[in-house]
């Protein structure tokens, strides 16, 4: 029996990079996959259809996550669909890079509506509707651990909150057999951050092991926390980001 049969997961931004990884992976572990998109139906046709083809169950939703009724009403679309929630993976994000001063009160608004607020709500109404072994994890960024130049500020500081939301949401939910944990992805090859872009040299040469890592790689981490092998961790941080932190 696959470690996950039987299990539903919802995963927020799921039709590409780490998302759909994520989404594949869970599936072939056996559960039983929702994700949401916001652009790119065919990507989200795609990936439903990859899991699909394989033997499993897969629904994709279109949800705006800097939209406040989406971010809590997907998880409720999930739960309803699939006939319960047992893991959730707050993947969804969004980042304006930029000199501090060239930052617009949008920019703001929008990266914390998408990467904070949406994460926490998304957590909210999930808590509602989970069960004792449930799974709540959150996809950050090296950058809370450190940032190596300027131009970040407004990412970090958003994908910092992230930190605070896990540890929290472990002490709230723990009495009730629920984990919250954190993954700290690197440098990852993305359509959006490619491997052979032109800022990808200098990323690579900042983590130990001179790579960009991969979504499967990623992935493979969230696949564990949200297995049964990670039944007695919560409230941690975990880094794929081939040393950029070392």
């Amino acid at each position: 029996m696959s470690s996950m049969s039987g299990k539903a997961v919802l995963i927020t931004g799921g039709s590409r990079g780490m998302g759909a990884a994520t989404a594949v992976r869970l599936a072939q572990e056996g559960a039983d996959v929702a994700f949401t998109y916001v652009q790119g139906e065919e990507r989200a046709r795609e990936v439903a259809a990859r899991i699909e083809a394989a033997g499993g169950k897969a629904l994709a939703l279109r949800a705006d996550a800097g939209d406040a009724g989406d971010a809590a009403g997907a998880v409720d679309w999930a739960a309803d669909a699939l006939g319960r929630l047992d893991v959730l993976v707050n993947n969804v994000g969004v980042g304006v890079l930029g000199p501090l001063e060239s930052l617009t009160l949008a920019d703001v608004d929008r990266v914390l509506a998408v990467n904070v607020r949406a994460a926490f709500l998304a957590s909210q109404a999930a808590a509602a509707r989970m069960e004792a072994g449930s799974r709540i994890i959150t996809v950050g960024t090296c950058m809370t651990q450190r940032v190596p130049g300027p131009g970040g500020t407004l990412y970090a500081t958003s994908k910092a909150a992230l930190v605070g939301l896990t540890k929290a949401l472990a002490r709230e939910l723990g009495g009730r057999g629920i984990t919250a944990n954190i993954v700290h992805p690197g440098p990852t090859d993305t359509d959006m951050n490619p491997a052979d872009g032109p800022y990808a040299e200098g990323q690579a040469s900042m983590t130990a092991l001179g790579r960009f890592g991969t979504a499967d790689e990623v992935a493979s981490m969230i696949a564990f926390l949200a297995g049964p092998n990670a039944a007695y961790v919560t409230g941690a941080e975990f880094s794929v980001d081939g040393g950029h932190a070392a």
